[in-house]
């Protein structure tokens, strides 16, 4: 517990208290004494100090006092209490707390001095020598009464000083002496001498009375006596004067201050004061004082008080005590509880906190109660709200109930100024400095003391006005406008105070004082503003200080200089400290009283004022006149500075008042510079007294105070980020353009040079060493959070005032030299220059730390330079959740360090433990239009702009969503982009400037989830410019997906009801963007689009917004205007609205958030702004997607081909089991397998819709990104079941097309086999009749009569011959017939039975007539001659012709397998698979017709061969001479009745094996597929990368010789290589043989136990049964089930022994066959397995992983854009074109070019698409609509074929006959490493 301790020193009449003390001298002075070290030129050079606050010492255990006398009687320490009760009379003296003396200059002081004796004459005193220092030691003794004084030196511990005076008080000093003469720091005694008492004293008494005579003491000049009376029964004197004029000075909630004086009887006597004070039902407490005041402390808040002042005597007695009340105030803490901040207290209330979005600060109801006052407050100052003062409670009863009695007191109501006061304590140093800008800028007075009514300390808030920025022009001099910051200016300051009670509305005038005609100034609040008359609680003691601003017009201002005006709250009585400062610091005080006393103007005249006292008063009092003429005398005050109201209007009186202070100012010379106050302010803290402000402010100024020139500074000490910076950015850029690209230097060779230099500048910057600035940054933002955020805020108040400073003298040069040397334009364009480089703030210290990482992540991982810079993208991250905005563009370099930023959004993403979902605003609009200030006021944010200019670049801010509000938004943070304005008059001469534009617009919108476009309304030309970018960046936005919201904002519309008024404007807006839109889809080819709301979310009528001017008059002096934060304030609600409602809206975290940007701003770079971007995120949440897509569809298509299979089946069976069958009943058959075909296919992909709705259903991160993707897929599934229904249909068709070619064959046979089966039966029934048994032989003799005549009866019916030729020319003819009359002329002269031989060649002549071009065309194609072009068609027609031979394979194959006969079908689907080929690879009508006919002859050939032993093998004739053997056995069997089941079963078991054929091929194609840890054909992707991953390791120049020239035949053999090897090394194939036999077996023991073939039946019965119930599994031979039935007819056979050799036989098949497929598992049984099953798994699997087919019309690389429904092909691995076999034409050189590099170049290419005209390569979707070819910058992306061109060059060029390429040297470094890793990144499986 400690307390202000005063040394008292006489003044000759009254003692006053100490206030310096002179280091020099060693001793303390009041303020009267203190003069002459102000004065005398000897004394000024003398050091002061303040006197300190001392420790208290331990209180009285009786008293609870402070120990502040030591009693020598008792040697104890005792309270004023003890000294006039107990140890009254006793010898005591004062005692001085050690901890009150210190060390000067290093030598201590003395110890423990004491007063050993005291005389009337002389005083012995005794001290010790200084602790811890040997002696021997020098004392200086000083003894001091009044102005007399002397000193002496010794050098003993113990001094008698003589020749001194009774009764008088002395004061003793002494201090230690050094050798070198400095003297420490004096320990101090004061002691009154003793009085000696009268003498010769004598009593004489009698019945009236008593006579006492004395004599008077020897030494006393002067004396007068005290008798005191006693009567025997009382103690105490009989009377002592009273205390006069008792009262309380001021009083807070546990402190006052009572005054009184000293009656008139005790001036000449030694007396002291008892103070007693108790409250309502306590005991009484007691203090002592010498003074004629005391300060009580340690009182309880509010509670009533009464004080007793009672007149004590040196040595016993006291007075009657003079009594007053009092009433104590609340405390801080209690009323920051009502107001609900009592856990705000001690500036835990943040900045960030503020800005939080949360469901409070996004109400827009009044608060409640006090609770929510205070917040509602901030909220509607930190949007510069004007009516943020007026904010109160919202009144709970209504009007007409309202209690209009006195006492009717409004529980809710609290003054403005308490609520601002208690903010300002809860309030963080950055928060309070936000609060005062923000007045400011409304133009409210801002505290400048802030009392502390608990402590009764104020502060100085100078720290919290250091961002004040103000501008203004004053009268005089050159009229040049000033700018700087407010505590930085020289302004005079006028203070207003009052004195006691004033009938003049203080605050109220002032506001009229600073008031115009035109513009009402509402600075301070006053008691008729809402709530300005409820009674201040802590806000008394206030200091508010307000600027008045010239804006030099002399119509408008009313004062002509710059001037403060500072305004005390409350009675200037109670605050001495603050009337002290304000005389100190002010020009003019003016003093509002209407009952001034004698002494109330004594503050003002005891200081060191500076100030010349104005008093003003409204009283009307008879004698105010006399009153205020002795108040003028006793105080100094000139008469002139009166001001008496009288009967003056208010308007004449602030007239009067203005005219004043205008004259005062203008003529007077003093000005206050707000840096200076902390020196004056000697009793108030000051708020930059922090260490963490201290010592941030010491490493910003460290930094601040190495700039003298910003633009050498820059180079010199942040080099990384200047010059070296933007030349690494122009490369990167032009990497993407190849803009400076020379013609005669291969492109690859251009961009080699391109990512060496860039190599060097990164190795030139890794040389700089990291600069002394940079040093000392990095150790400020390093530090703790609250020293960090000082350091910045330091740092940036610094570098703008130097910014300031600069940019004012650069202009005035640029000025100076315009007018004065106009022709040196050289001198000029550099000052324009440097005007243009000159800002310099925190974001360029940043820049540099980002290139500093950047530089560093192109070191080794090892390095130790890297991971020296590994916690830098920490350190910024930090700095985004702090509420700094981070550079996102750099505005000087146009570019992203997209290293640095990806790191620094890692970080981010890592500090809030993933929690990171970010939606995303911005803001486009045309420069200086009010895009920061819109979005600073909206959300309370700050954004980074550069002194002097506009904001450069893109900046991001995060403001964090509450947990409350995070559900409803789906997001943990707000970002706010803003952005430089477009159309920006420093970039106008550029050429690129649109581009510029362009690139930022396309930029943010991409990010951004909301875009508001700010227009201003004044300017239509910029407005349709802005639109036009804007519009250019939603057209490229929804061509990938993203359809933003856009708000348009128009500023400075000056009627509030635009809206309504504007109609007919918005109808005429939305006109000029849907032409913009159509203007825009033109150029950008997407003509499509035609309206605006094509691309992107707008309704005119709710998404626009009308917001009027930011001022409110005329600047200076002019607030915010109340509109333009009330609509601001909506427009932020709709907002927050927007993010809530749009459920389309993607929340993206921050590590997805930083893949987009990666993605974009890649995109973004290239110049014609067309592309297609899926960042990595994207890439595998779609290869997720894809993968569970191509699940589905191969499910589908399993389960088709299972059907398609039965069905087929069933129709080969057709009429097998059934005799009598109309042929025509097999097309109703048909259609109705079509309608089941359709309704299979209708649920099936139902399944794959199904999935796809559940998949989009799942609570997973991932699924967002492809949310754009859904319909994609959906159309997929859609398109699978028509090709599927298609693919199905012609299956069917064919099906029923051979079964019907097979039907009058069958009938033939038929016919034939039921003559010869009737004969054998009645051959068989005359043996029978002859009754003996017969042998065999003669039984075979009547056989073969019997066969012989009836073979010689039966008529010979020949098969009807095809002449499959003929029917194949037809069918071409027919498939060529809508081409041209050549054509026709080469088809009448083909003969087609010669055509399909040898070896097919492409010749020059076929191409002479393409599209009547000529044969220009072939030396018109890019990079290839006639060779390469021919040779190009040549691999075309032999993919196709390898193709077709293996269809042909396939259907002659299966006509031998099958049985079945040629069918036309098959010509048609060979011409359907040229056609197909030939769509995607062009070529002339004429070599279409050749190879067409070239095919066309094989294949004819071919059927014609299986379809004449087709005739051969199914010859009626022939076919009963192959069944004579059969029917001889039927014969023999039955006639001796032997068994023959067995083998006639077996006969009839024959297409059990081809059950498992057919099944086979799916059943290798699913296990290849879906087999455990094979991944390879998941995916088109995961394929390519398996293949390509498997060239590299093979590293075979003819396998990618064949990869690159026949991809598609590549593939296939890849597949089936893989296929077979995967089937021999797994050992899989028997057992899915043995699955698919045992199914099957399953099926047929099935048909026979089932209830259908039940006993009672006939055996024919049971057998057609049996046939039917298998029609679908097995194909029934139709001989066989023929002969079968005959069988089983000629042995009447029994049914129970029939099924248990069927049964019998079945098991023993399955056993044999089993044998079989576990025998045959060779690699070449495998071979020969899989090659004839009738369908191939290789096939299958070549269809799912080929994609579409697509090849880059360039490099023919291949399609793997994904989903098969895509309608964009892209490839993700483009290749060198010399892989292609292109070279050039005049060196014969292979082309490295790839075709990513070219697109992005100037170059061009013609060939026959493009009609032999030259065509720009960024033009390739003009010819080439359907192919996406993205530009690649980078250098990893096509490492792969770099690294194989750079491998094979020779041999590539030998085996096309060119002449090896120049392989670029960054080639010649590639290794096979860099090659996997490129593909890895380029195929996304890192």
């Amino acid at each position: 517990m400690s307390q202000w301790t005063y040394r008292l020193i006489s003044d000759g009449n009254r003692e006053m208290p100490a206030v310096k003390s002179c280091v020099t001298c060693g001793d303390s002075y009041c303020r009267t004494c203190i003069t002459p070290h102000y004065t005398d030129p000897d004394l000024e050079r003398h050091q002061l100090q303040d006197l300190q606050q001392q420790e208290q010492q331990a209180l009285c255990t009786e008293h609870r006092r402070e120990l502040e006398f030591f009693c020598r009687t008792d040697q104890t320490a005792i309270c004023s209490r003890c000294l006039l009760h107990r140890h009254k009379g006793h010898d005591a003296i004062e005692q001085v707390p050690k901890s009150s003396i210190v060390t000067k200059g290093g030598v201590p002081p003395p110890d423990q001095l004491q007063f050993a004796k005291v005389s009337p004459v002389s005083v012995t005193l005794r001290w010790s020598p200084p602790e811890g220092v040997p002696g021997p030691h020098r004392y200086n003794i000083i003894r001091r009464r009044g102005q007399d004084h002397c000193s002496l030196r010794t050098s003993n511990s113990e001094v008698e000083v003589t020749g001194l005076h009774p009764g008088q008080k002395y004061h003793f000093s002494v201090a230690t002496l050094s050798q070198d003469g400095q003297q420490s720091t004096p320990i101090e005694r004061f002691i009154h001498t003793e009085l000696p008492p009268p003498d010769n004293l004598t009593v004489a008494a009698d019945l009236s009375g008593v006579t006492v005579k004395w004599t008077k003491p020897e030494g006393v000049d002067q004396v007068s006596y005290l008798l005191e009376l006693f009567r025997e029964d009382q103690e105490e004197p009989l009377k002592i004067p009273v205390p006069e004029h008792l009262s309380v000075n001021f009083i807070t909630a546990s402190t006052a201050r009572i005054v009184w004086q000293v009656p008139t009887e005790m001036q000449k006597t030694a007396h002291g004061f008892l103070v007693s004070y108790r409250s309502r039902g306590t005991a009484p407490k007691f203090m002592s004082t010498e003074s004629c005041s005391t300060d009580i402390t340690l009182l309880q808040p509010g509670t009533d008080y009464t004080v007793r002042v009672y007149t004590e005597l040196q040595h016993g007695g006291k007075s009657q005590p003079a009594s007053t009340d009092m009433s104590t105030g609340i405390t801080l803490s209690e009323l920051l509880s009502e107001l609900g901040l009592e856990d705000q207290q001690g500036g835990k209330l943040t900045l960030s906190s503020v800005l939080e979005i949360n469901s409070y600060t996004l109400s827009d109801t009044p608060p409640q109660g006090l609770h929510q006052l205070p917040l509602t407050f901030l909220k509607k100052l930190i949007m510069s709200n004007l009516k943020a003062r007026n904010t109160q409670c919202s009144q709970n009863q209504a009007m007409h109930s309202c209690d209009f009695r006195e006492d009717n007191v409004d529980s809710d109501a609290m003054n403005p100024l308490d609520v601002i006061t208690a903010l300002f304590h809860c309030a963080d140093p950055f928060l309070q400095q936000e609060m005062v800008s923000k007045m400011s800028v409304c133009q409210f007075a801002v505290p400048l003391l802030l009392p502390n009514c608990d402590t009764k300390k104020s502060t100085l808030m100078l720290w919290a006005m250091r961002d004040i920025v103000k501008n203004y022009k004053p009268h005089s001099g050159e009229g040049a406008f000033v700018e700087g910051r407010i505590v930085e200016l020289e302004i005079p300051m006028v203070s207003f105070v009052r004195v006691g009670k004033s009938s003049l509305p203080k605050s109220q005038t002032l506001n009229r004082l600073l008031s115009n005609s035109s513009q009402h100034s509402e600075a301070f609040i006053h008691h008729d503003m809402p709530c300005g008359d409820v009674p201040r609680k802590i806000s008394n003691g206030l200091v508010e200080v307000s600027w008045y601003l010239p804006s030099g017009n002399k119509n408008i201002d009313i004062f002509t200089q710059p001037v403060n005006i500072a305004n005390l709250r409350g009675d200037s009585k109670s605050f001495e400290t603050q009337v002290s400062f304000l005389c100190q610091t002010s020009a003019a005080v003016f003093i509002f009283s209407d009952d001034l006393e004698g002494d109330d103007l004594s503050a003002f005249t005891n200081t060191e004022k500076k100030a010349e006292l104005f008093l003003v008063t409204s009283s009307q009092r008879e004698d105010i006149v006399d009153k205020l003429k002795e108040t003028c005398r006793q105080h100094n005050v000139k008469e002139e500075h009166v001001i008496v109201r009288k009967k003056r209007n208010e308007s004449e009186f602030v007239e009067i008042l203005r005219l004043l202070v205008k004259d005062f100012v203008e003529s007077n010379f003093v000005k206050t510079n707000m840096l200076n106050l902390p020196y004056t302010a000697q009793q108030i803290l000051v708020d930059e007294n922090s260490s963490e402000c201290r010592n941030a402010r010491q490493n910003a100024e460290g930094i601040s105070a190495m700039v003298k020139n910003v633009v050498e500074f820059k180079e010199e000490q942040l080099p990384l980020h200047g010059a070296i910076w933007k030349e690494i950015s122009w490369l990167e850029k032009e990497r993407c353009v190849m803009r400076k690209a020379n013609r005669e230097q291969e492109l690859e060779d251009y961009r080699s040079s391109l990512n060496t230099k860039e190599l060097e500048l990164r190795e030139k910057q890794h040389q700089r060493a990291l600069s002394e600035v940079m040093a000392k940054f990095i150790t400020g933002i390093s530090q703790p959070r609250k020293e960090r955020l000082y350091f910045l805020t330091w740092l940036k108040m610094k570098l703008d005032t130097l910014t300031r400073q600069n940019l004012s003298t650069l202009r005035q040069q640029y000025k100076d030299c315009c007018s004065e040397n106009p022709q040196n334009k050289e001198q000029i364009k550099k000052l324009d220059e440097h005007i243009s480089n000159c800002s310099l703030g925190p974001e360029h210290f940043f820049r540099e730390l980002g290139q500093v990482y950047e530089c560093a992540c192109s070191l080794p991982q090892d390095d130790l330079a890297r991971q020296r810079v590994q916690n830098f993208p920490g350190l910024c991250a930090q700095m985004l959740l702090d509420g700094f905005p981070v550079e996102l563009v750099d505005g000087d370099a146009s570019n992203i360090p997209m290293k640095w930023i990806s790191a620094v959004l890692t970080e981010l993403h890592q500090l809030v433990d993933t929690k990171s979902r970010i939606l995303v605003l911005t803001v486009l609009g045309v420069q200086s239009t009010g895009k920061s200030t819109l979005l600073n006021t909206m959300f309370g944010v700050q954004f980074a702009v550069s002194s002097g200019r506009c904001t450069r670049g893109a900046f991001m801010l995060l403001m964090e969503v509450s947990e409350e509000l995070r559900p409803a938004l789906n997001s943990d943070f707000i970002m706010v982009i803003d952005t430089e304005g477009l159309k920006s008059a420093e970039l106008a001469a550029l050429d690129t400037s649109y581009e510029h534009d362009n690139e930022l617009a396309t930029l943010v919108i991409g990010l951004s989830d909301i875009t508001m476009i700010n227009v201003a309304m004044e300017n239509n030309q910029e407005m349709k410019d802005v639109l036009q970018i804007a519009v250019h960046a939603f057209l490229r936005m929804k061509e990938v997906g993203k359809k933003p919201i856009c708000l348009f904002v128009h500023q400075n519309v000056s009627d509030m009801s635009a809206h309504d008024k504007n109609m007919r404007d918005r109808n005429k807006l939305v006109e000029q963007l849907n032409e913009m839109t159509q203007a825009a889809a033109k150029m950008e080819k997407k003509e499509a689009n035609t309206k605006f709301t094509d691309v992107m979310k707008y309704d005119p009528d709710k998404d626009s917004y009308y917001i009027p001017g930011l001022w409110h008059g005329t600047p200076p002096m002019a607030p915010v205007n109340t509109g333009y934060s009330e609509a601001v304030y909506e427009l932020r609600e709709n907002l927050i609205g927007l993010f809530k409602s749009d459920k389309e809206m993607r929340h993206r975290n921050a590590e997805e958030f930083k893949e987009l940007t990666d993605s974009l701003w890649k995109s973004v770079k290239f110049e014609n702004f067309i592309f297609n971007f899926r960042n990595s995120l994207v890439a595998d949440a779609y290869l997720d997607l894809y993968t569970h897509y191509n699940k589905w569809e191969w499910a589908f298509q399993s389960e088709m081909n299972k059907w398609l299979i039965a069905k087929t089946t069933v129709i080969s069976n057709f009429g097998v089991t059934k005799k009598n069958v109309q042929i025509s009943q097999l097309q109703t058959t048909l259609r109705d397998m079509l309608h089941e075909a359709s309704v299979k296919l209708d649920g099936e992909q139902q399944k794959i819709q199904d999935n796809l709705q559940q998949y989009f259903k799942q609570n997973d991160n991932k699924v967002h990104l492809v949310e754009k993707y859904r319909q994609e897929f959906c159309t997929s599934a859609k398109n699978i079941r028509q090709q599927t229904e298609h693919s199905v249909r012609q299956s069917l068709e064919q099906a029923v097309e051979i079964r019907k070619g097979m039907e009058k064959v069958n009938t033939i046979k038929d016919k034939q086999t039921e003559t010869i089966e009737r004969k054998v039966l009645e051959l068989i029934k005359q043996c029978k009749e002859r009754g003996t048994d017969l042998p065999e032989d003669e039984l075979r003799g009547e056989f073969d009569k019997m066969w012989t005549k009836s073979m010689s009866e039966l008529s010979t019916i020949p098969l009807q011959q095809t002449d499959v030729h003929q029917n194949a020319f037809y069918l071409v003819m027919e498939n060529l017939s809508a081409k041209s009359g050549r054509v026709s002329e080469i088809l009448s002269q083909i003969n087609l039975k010669t055509s399909g031989q040898g070896k097919f060649t492409v010749k020059e002549d076929w191409f002479s007539s393409w599209d009547d071009r000529g044969k220009r065309i072939l030396s018109a194609i890019r990079y290839a001659d006639k060779t390469h072009f021919l040779q190009n068609k040549q691999d075309i027609c032999n993919d196709m012709i390898t193709e077709c031979r293996n269809l042909v394979k396939d259907h002659t194959d299966a006509m031998k397998r099958d049985n079945i006969d040629y069918s036309d079908t098959y010509i048609k689907e060979l011409c359907k698979c040229i056609d197909d080929k030939i769509t995607r690879d062009k070529i002339s009508d004429e070599c279409e017709t050749y190879l067409k006919i070239h095919v066309i002859g094989f294949a004819a050939r071919d059927f014609q061969k299986a379809h004449d032993e087709f005739r051969s093998n199914n010859d009626p004739q022939e076919h009963l001479k192959r069944s004579r053997d059969t029917f001889l056995d039927s014969f023999l069997a039955r006639f001796h009745e032997e068994d023959q089941f067995l083998k006639k079963a077996k006969q009839f078991s024959e297409g059990f094996q081809y059950y498992v054929s057919k099944h086979l091929g799916q059943a290798i194609a699913n296990e290849i597929k879906t087999g455990d840890g094979e991944v390879i054909y998941n995916t088109q992707t995961n394929f390519q990368f398996a293949v390509l991953k498997q060239l590299l390791e093979e590293h075979s120049f003819e396998k990618y010789k064949k990869y690159t020239t026949s991809y598609e035949a590549f593939v296939k053999d890849s597949i089936k290589q893989h296929t077979i090897q995967r089937m021999f090394t797994s050992g899989r194939l028997p057992q899915l043989q043995k699955q698919l036999l045992s199914d099957i077996v399953s099926k047929i023991n099935h048909a026979i136990s089932s209830p259908a073939g039940a006993a009672g039946r006939g055996i024919k019965d049971f057998i057609h049964q049996f046939c039917s119930a298998l029609q679908d599994q097995l194909t029934i031979p139709r001989d066989a089930y023929n002969k079968f039935l005959f069988l089983l007819i000629l042995l009447s056979a029994d049914m129970d022994q029939f099924t248990s050799n069927l049964k019998e036989f079945i098991k023993d098949m399955e056993e044999s066959l089993t044998q079989d497929y576990e025998r045959r598992i060779s690699h070449k049984d495998i071979i020969v397995r899989i090659e004839q099953l009738p369908s191939k798994p290789h096939d299958q699997l070549f269809y799912y992983v080929s994609g579409c087919g697509h090849q880059c019309p360039f490099c023919e690389t291949p399609c793997n854009a994904g989903c098969r429904s895509h309608t964009k092909h892209e490839s993700s691995m483009h290749r060198p074109e010399g892989l292609g076999r292109y070279s050039w034409v005049d060196s014969n050189k292979l082309v490295i070019e790839i075709c990513t590099t070219l697109v992005i170049s100037d170059c061009k290419f013609k060939n026959f698409r493009t009609k032999g005209e030259w065509h720009p390569y960024k033009q390739y979707r003009e010819i080439y609509p359907d192919w996406d070819i993205a530009g690649d910058a980078s250098s990893e992306a096509s490492d792969y074929w770099k690294y194989v061109m750079k491998e094979f060059n020779k041999e590539q060029a030998e085996a096309f006959k060119a002449e090896p390429a120049d392989i670029p040297d960054e080639w010649k470094r590639l290794t096979k490493e860099d090659a996997l890793r490129g593909l890895k990144k380029t195929f996304n499986m890192e």
